[in-house]
């Protein structure tokens, strides 16, 4: 079921075009990634589904009706720029952003000491934010994105100013809300992110969207018939006696096992490439190499 459907959206500001004529729509328990070069208008579609601005055309649908004010309470937002302050302590601010978000003193002390305990960082509670990281400063945004538990969250380069262990607890609890049945958007450039948790993808350039579809398909979209093998015992002849259509691109040797990458050509099936190996090697290993999602990104902008 579609939780939101962006509709032929544009957005301009003086002579530039942000949006032009952008259609996405985001399945309810989903994690989506938002993906496009510095400058291409995501940052203007998520400030238009925060309502921060309006679209100049175009409609954004929430549940099924237009996109209202009501509905701001469901959703979580995480934003690029840091936006604590910084001579509150972290304990203080965090009830008060909680607060805002319809939640009692009382409840909203209840949660924060779950997710501080959680995230281990209750010893933060009567520290200033300027005495923190970057990284442990969003720690604290993420936890009040999600304190008021929105069925909708977006989330705008979550994992800036993580390290890698950091990044990783993020990731997980970015699972976890869905597993409970959140939507999530993410717009990031770190694609090695968008492969581990995105079900789906938009790629915007130049105000439009240029690519959006499950990212299973569009990995075999823009796959290029490469496999991979790792074969022993290989007998005289083998490159030789391999057909035209089995373009070998690489290999490699190390004692008796060459590891080599075939490129199949001419509508050959991989079926094909294993029944012309097997009577001349022993194949250990056969593996479809797929791009990544930073293949494809450079691809389809270099293409648009």
């Amino acid at each position: 079921m579609k939780l939101v459907e962006i509709q032929n959206v544009s957005k301009s500001f003086v002579n530039h075009c942000a949006l032009n004529d952008v259609s996405i729509d985001i399945n309810e328990g989903t994690v989506f990634g938002l993906l496009g070069p510095n400058g291409a208008g995501k940052t203007t579609l998520i400030r238009i589904l925060n309502q921060i601005t309006l679209p100049d055309k175009g409609q954004i649908l929430f549940q099924g009706h237009p996109l209202s004010r009501s509905d701001i309470e469901k959703v979580g937002y995480l934003p690029e720029e840091r936006g604590l302050y910084k001579k509150m302590t972290v304990g203080e601010q965090a009830v008060y952003l909680a607060q805002l978000k319809g939640l009692s003193r009382a409840e909203a002390i209840q949660r924060l000491n779950y997710w501080f305990h959680k995230f281990e960082i209750e010893k933060w509670w009567n520290k200033k934010t300027e005495e923190l990281s970057k990284g442990m400063q969003q720690k604290v945004q993420f936890i009040v994105t999600l304190i008021h538990r929105p069925a909708f969250l977006i989330l705008d380069e979550p994992f800036s100013g993580f390290d890698p262990i950091n990044a990783n607890l993020l990731k997980t609890e970015i699972l976890e809300l869905k597993k409970q049945g959140a939507t999530i958007i993410i717009s990031t450039h770190n694609m090695a992110s968008v492969e581990e948790i995105c079900d789906e993808i938009a790629l915007i350039n130049k105000s439009k969207k240029i690519l959006n579809g499950p990212l299973a398909q569009i990995k075999q979209q823009f796959k290029q018939n490469l496999f991979q093998m790792k074969i022993s015992g290989v007998q005289d002849g083998f490159r030789d006696s391999l057909p035209a259509q089995f373009e070998l691109v690489a290999e490699a040797k190390q004692g008796d096992v060459m590891d080599m990458t075939v490129k199949l050509n001419d509508g050959a099936t991989a079926n094909d490439l294993l029944s012309a190996v097997l009577p001349m090697a022993n194949v250990q290993s056969f593996n479809e190499i797929l791009p990544s999602m930073n293949d494809i990104f450079i691809q389809a902008v270099e293409q648009a």
